[in-house]
């Protein structure tokens, strides 16, 4: 298993990343539930968070001999909170690439969606994970974040 060293660098996605974030989402969305990989959706979805000032895409990238590879990504959305009385986060995706998985990046992507939030004043993160994804609900816990007694509801408005 690799580690977190000098070849990754962390920060802000471009417009040249969402094909590879696509990827990330995709062996994401395989493995979950209650959503299903369907690359055109994510990157329409991508281009369109891409210039808010209000989501953070958060990029892990390796660079081996010159070329560079998007291997973890992170999306944290802005809301404001009625409970808190202003603004809140919402991590939308956390992926890392199979074979970087348990190697920091996808701790050091959580600590930048925190950073990140806490410039814009959120007073809380959040966020949505599969209850059959066990060894994300554990990375979860050991970088701890806590289970709340909420549940997810939805309403499919298309078809």
């Amino acid at each position: 298993m690799p580690s977190v060293s000098m070849s990754i660098k962390f920060r802000p996605a471009q417009l040249a990343d969402v094909p590879a974030i696509a990827t990330l989402l995709a062996s994401l969305f395989a493995i979950e539930q209650d959503f299903s990989p369907d690359p055109a959706r994510q990157i329409a979805a991508l281009k369109l968070m891409l210039p808010r000032e209000d989501i953070l895409l958060w990029v892990a990238e390796e660079t081996l001999e010159g070329e560079a590879e998007v291997v973890g990504f992170c999306s944290v959305q802005c809301l404001i909170s009625t409970a808190e009385g202003g603004p809140v986060g919402l991590i939308e995706d956390v992926v890392v690439a199979e074979g970087w998985r348990a190697a920091g990046i996808g701790q050091r992507l959580l600590e930048g969606a925190e950073a990140w939030a806490r410039r814009r004043g959120c007073s809380r993160l959040q966020l949505l994970a599969d209850e059959g994804n066990l060894p994300a609900l554990d990375f979860y816990r050991r970088q701890g974040w806590q289970q709340t007694r909420l549940r997810n509801w939805r309403r499919l408005l298309r078809d």
